[in-house]
């Protein structure tokens, strides 16, 4: 996975309430990858994360909506936690940000509750996707394809259910994130890798 981001700059788009593995695990692995990694939130300081139910640590904030904007990125990160993504459907310049990747194909990843944002931001028509299973009529009503996997890969856009997806979510992020824009072409891959191939190789399943 090293050096598979170098140069890139990739944003990770959080609030207080955010699932704490949901954020440090994945901006690890960017980091890993070579990836310059920062967090954006609407708020300066510190962003307030979560254990389940339980406070968890906090996380700097590198910059607010107000100093960045999506053009100075090449990829996106959305963590989970249900008050997170909830409170950053509230914001309209944080709906803005994430319009700027959706509409430009830039990569996006996002787990567990982080893919409601994509609905108000216009990103989920069309595609397939999993999420938090509390989001499934949302999506399917947003007219996305949701599927039950523990990772999905549509067009650059990676999501995955929960904490335990992690490994898998993480290493369909780096393939993705490595590769840049993506052109609107039908297909994607879900699932995680049957025994023997890695994540970067799965081949797509008609669903």
């Amino acid at each position: 996975m090293a050096n598979d981001l170098n140069g890139k700059r990739v944003a990770i788009l959080a609030t207080d309430g955010f699932e704490q593995v949901e954020l440090t695990e994945p901006m690890q692995a960017l980091k890993q990858a070579g990836a310059r990694v920062e967090v954006v939130a609407p708020k300066s300081g510190d962003i307030q994360g979560f254990n389940h139910h339980d406070k968890g640590q906090t996380v700097p904030v590198d910059h607010t909506l107000e100093q960045v904007q999506g053009e100075d990125f090449d990829a996106l990160m959305l963590p989970g936690g249900v008050i997170n993504p909830d409170a950053l459907r509230l914001e309209p310049a944080a709906i803005d940000f994430i319009r700027h990747f959706v509409e430009a194909r830039k990569p996006i990843a996002a787990i567990c509750h982080g893919p409601w944002t994509l609905i108000n931001a216009g990103g989920v028509q069309g595609r397939r996707m999993t999420s938090w299973p509390s989001l499934e009529a949302d999506l399917r009503n947003a007219g996305a394809e949701w599927v039950d996997q523990d990772v999905v890969v549509d067009r650059g856009l990676v999501t995955s259910r929960k904490p335990d997806d992690l490994p898998v979510f993480c290493t369909a992020m780096v393939e993705e994130f490595s590769e840049g824009r993506h052109e609107e072409q039908p297909g994607g891959r879900i699932g995680s890798a049957q025994k023997g191939e890695s994540a970067a190789t799965m081949q797509g399943e008609n669903i």
